[in-house]
This record gives structure tokens, sequence and C-alpha cells, in this order.
């Protein structure tokens, strides 16, 4: 699009010129006024100013790319195998206890007695 407005700049001016110029070659010395010089200089400014913006990239431009080698492969630890153990059986505590109680005994009375009881 830029070099579309360029080429359009420069031939409009080239051609407001060359018209202005061109009507009277001897004469056009002595007929053009300071404002038409003036508009003139303006113009091929104008027109050297588009050619040296339309050799420039536009500065929305990204970066050239630059190439670096791809980084390493990720490094991968593996752990230390873990072994399963099933969980213990359970352990069973028998509860014992010293029961104590009395016994009738013939011809002699109650007599008290011990005894270990486990559950």
């Amino acid at each position: 699009m830029t070099m579309t407005r360029f080429i359009s700049g420069t031939a409009a001016a080239l051609a407001l010129a060359g018209g202005l110029a061109a009507a009277h070659p001897a004469e056009a010395r002595d007929r053009l006024s300071p404002g038409a010089a003036a508009a003139i200089g303006v113009l091929g400014g104008l027109a050297v100013g588009g050619a040296i913006a339309a050799s420039q990239p536009p500065a929305y431009y990204p970066p050239a790319p630059v190439y670096a080698p791809p980084p390493p492969p990720p490094v991968v630890y593996e752990s230390a195998p873990v072994y399963y153990a099933p969980p213990p059986r359970p352990v069973y505590v028998e509860r014992c206890f010293t029961e104590r109680y009395s016994e009738w005994v013939p011809g002699w009375g109650w007599e008290p007695r011990r005894r270990e009881v486990c559950r």
C-alpha cells in the first residue's frame, strides 16, 4: 500500500512540475513565481521523503528470527523401586486375669480360691 502511495505521489509531483515547466520552456524561468518555486520544492521534498520511507520496512514488523539450537531433552530421574508389603496380620493378645471365688468345703467351711481366666 505504501508503494502505491509513493508512486501516485511521485506521479502527481512530476505532472505538476512538468506542466508548469513545459507550458513555455523559454518563459518558464521568467514566469515562475516564488510561491510556485516553493510548491515545486515542497513536492520534490515529499517525493524524496516518500522514496526514503518506502525503502524502510514498517516499524511494526517483528524482528528476523534467530535460529538457536534446540534445548536439551529433559532429564528424567527414576526413583528406586518400591515394593509393596501387605499389612501385618493382626496379633490377638490373650487377656488373662485372676478370678477369685469361694468354694464350700464340707467339714471345713468356705475356702477362698483363685483361678486364671484367659479370653
